[in-house]
């Protein structure tokens, strides 16, 4: 049977009051439908450890800044450890995905499922609305074990070297073993944590709705440094030679020191951003609430260009994926947009039926997407063609992640799917 933790930090609903969150953090949520295949060609408190209470018996890249693959001590290559599966935030995958995945099995959590799930070491680490990350066998769906944490999970879980680490809308960040589930050490700031932890060497670094940047001890969870900005912290930091580059609700990109905490660049972007920037090749790619996606180039600090479609103008929530040869995001105007890296012209444009807050996964020649109206797709990343679809009936906020030939992705109703070939 699976073991239940709890936070130090966990209060009761009714003591919730986590006010003062804008349009950047602003969701809606799709009525739950029926689900099926569609195959449309024939292509178808900083604190010390505390102590855990157990429900029952004891469950004993080279990705640089020009590469596809990434390396970092603590992480697998072929793992999706973290909200865009490595370091610099790029979104791309390493295998093959099926010509016709299916459903291999699903999890049903207490609440709505808007964070993406972290996968490794044979292990599905995802957070819920009911405030409880669940931890889940990757071959089976089975729930090895779930921590309570203080209030609703939206952030992304990360594993480095054995240790999930993870934010909730009280501002609690913990740290747990990624096997067992006991709390290692915990921390609360002064705001509600979105951002999902990325890592540099034996640092820890995530953003926060107290409008700091955090750097941590990985060995024992002391502060390190902290860089206050002017907004919400909500996207992910990506890491990149030695640096951190965020982008937030007050508008700019920054580039910081990771071992200093000096911030070495501040680029101004025009508008709030909420999405997580992609780094590849010396350039950042993010799209913005000023119904833009942009590329800015990290050495001289300037924007290089910037996107707008010319009939549909929304913002865009979903933070892009980036290779060589295409830029891919989603936007609240319902398309999937794929982008030249070095012009940003269109190549391409995918209609969904709804917003798209989902963050899009290139695997190899082909791009996973889900829009809120529930439907995945599984397009041609050269030419935009729909390959696969598939209905799950509720809308998606949350990312696929992709590891070994499958994927995982959770939904609005609270399950969470696991696709592959049977």
């Amino acid at each position: 049977m699976p073991l239940t933790h709890r936070s130090s930090n966990v209060i009761s609903s009714a003591a919730r009051n986590l006010g003062g969150y804008d349009s950047c953090a602003a969701r809606f949520l799709t009525p739950t439908k029926n689900f099926g295949i569609r195959n449309d060609s024939a292509h178808v408190t900083f604190t010390k450890p505390s102590r855990f209470s157990k429900s029952l018996a004891s469950f004993s890249l080279c990705l640089s800044l020009g590469t596809a693959l990434f390396s970092q001590d603590g992480m697998n290559s072929t793992d999706w450890p973290m909200f865009r599966g490595n370091p610099q935030n790029t979104g791309v995958a390493v295998g093959a995905l099926p010509e016709n995945p299916e459903p291999l099995w699903t999890f049903t959590a207490g609440d709505v499922v808007e964070s993406t799930a972290a996968i490794a070491n044979g292990m599905v680490y995802v957070g819920s609305l009911d405030g409880f990350l669940y931890a889940l066998d990757f071959v089976t769906g089975e729930l090895k074990w779930k921590y309570q944490a203080s209030d609703e999970i939206k952030s992304s879980p990360s594993v480095y070297n054995g240790v999930v680490y993870f934010g909730d809308e009280l501002g609690a960040f913990h740290a747990l073993d990624a096997r067992s589930g006991e709390e290692k050490w915990t921390f609360k700031a002064d705001g509600g944590i979105i951002s999902s932890a990325n890592f540099f060497e034996d640092r820890v670094l995530f953003g926060a709705y107290d409008n700091i940047l955090y750097c941590f001890s990985t060995k024992d969870g002391s502060l390190l440094w902290k860089l206050e900005t002017d907004g919400y912290v909500h996207g992910t930091p990506a890491v990149a030679n030695g640096s951190a580059v965020i982008t937030g609700c007050d508008g700019y990109l920054r580039v910081v020191d990771i071992r200093s905490g000096a911030e070495k660049q501040k680029i101004p972007l025009g508008d709030y951003v909420a999405a997580s920037p992609a780094i590849l090749n010396g350039h950042a790619y993010v799209g913005s609430f000023g119904n833009q996606v942009l590329s800015v180039n990290l050495k001289e600090g300037k924007i290089v260009w910037q996107y707008q479609n010319t009939k549909r103008q929304f913002p865009f929530y979903s933070s892009a994926a980036v290779t060589k040869d295409v830029v891919i995001v989603g936007g609240r105007d319902k398309m999937i947009h794929a982008l030249d890296p070095a012009t940003g012209a269109a190549k391409w444009t995918f209609m969904t039926q709804a917003k798209v807050e989902s963050s899009p996964v290139i695997v190899d020649d082909k791009v996973i997407v889900a829009s809120g109206s529930g439907e995945i797709h599984i397009l041609d990343s050269a030419t935009g063609k729909s390959l696969w679809q598939f209905e799950t009936g509720a809308g998606m906020v949350a990312s696929p992640s992709f590891a070994a030939g499958k994927f995982v992705i959770g939904a609005d109703d609270g399950v969470v799917y696991c696709f592959g070939e049977k």
